[in-house]
């Protein structure tokens, strides 16, 4: 029991060197601009339609559920708010970071794994480089950068999936279910939803990339690394959006 937390502490201790190191690099030269894009496009753009599916999967199934639900006390009205606040502040940004990490997360620390078990880092590392640098920096920007987009997208999604339903279940107006919308979500919604989504871009490529370099035994080792972070990865995000979710409520909300 005591190694197994000592363990965890050594892992802590040096993931948050990396962080170090990560911020370092990200403020002084040499940049690489072009693998950061790179990374976007591969990150970001790669996950836009799981994006769309989730978002707009999410909103119909809420919309249903809530409208029966709050059909029986005579509610029905208050569906379009219900729906809008739930998916910006809580669902969109947890379901999304889920996906991301499952995708990218796991794709990120199989790709590293794969380059440390057949030396290339070494050989990154041999010609002057710093693999934080060339490697973490990145991807760490990308996702910072492409999580908290998706999350708004899949949260517009959700909400254009709820006017369906809406309209064509319950018989509501567009209009007001638009206006309901408009009225009930304010700018601080999104933008925290977006605080929420950049810390939890940051958690998934920061594990990934660290369990990257720590790959051994072959291909062995990369599936086992990539099981490692999507399974930390999830857990820190859902333990993690309770205390942002209070100090937003407490501070932005």
């Amino acid at each position: 029991m005591i190694s197994r937390i000592k363990k965890q502490l050594v892992i802590s201790g040096e993931i948050t060197l990396l962080f170090q190191e990560t911020v370092y690099c990200i403020f002084t030269r040499p940049f690489y601009w072009g693998r950061l894009l790179d990374q976007i496009v591969q990150l970001g753009i790669g996950s836009l339609s799981i994006t769309i599916v989730i978002g707009f999967v999410t909103g119909l199934v809420m919309t249903l559920q809530f409208g029966y639900g709050l059909e029986k006390f005579g509610g029905t009205l208050y569906v379009p708010a219900i729906v809008a606040i739930s998916l910006l502040r809580e669902l969109a940004p947890i379901f999304t970071s889920l996906l991301i990490a499952g995708r990218v997360g796991s794709g990120i620390s199989a790709e590293i794994g794969a380059m440390n078990v057949t030396q290339q880092i070494d050989a990154i590392r041999a010609l002057g480089t710093s693999p934080t640098r060339v490697l973490v920096v990145p991807r760490v920007l990308a996702c910072i950068i492409s999580l908290p987009l998706l999350t708004t997208l899949s949260g517009f999604m959700g909400i254009m999936g709820g006017l369906i339903i809406a309209y064509t279940e319950f018989n509501m107006p567009l209009g007001f279910y638009i206006n309901k919308v408009l009225t009930t979500i304010t700018f601080a919604d999104v933008l925290g939803s977006m605080v929420k989504c950049a810390f939890f871009g940051i958690v998934i490529a920061l594990l990934a990339c660290y369990r990257g370099f720590k790959t051994r035994e072959g291909t062995r080792g990369v599936g086992n690394a990539t099981t490692w972070v999507v399974v930390r990865t999830s857990i820190i995000i859902l333990i993690s959006d309770f205390f942002l979710s209070k100090l937003l409520i407490l501070f932005l909300y």
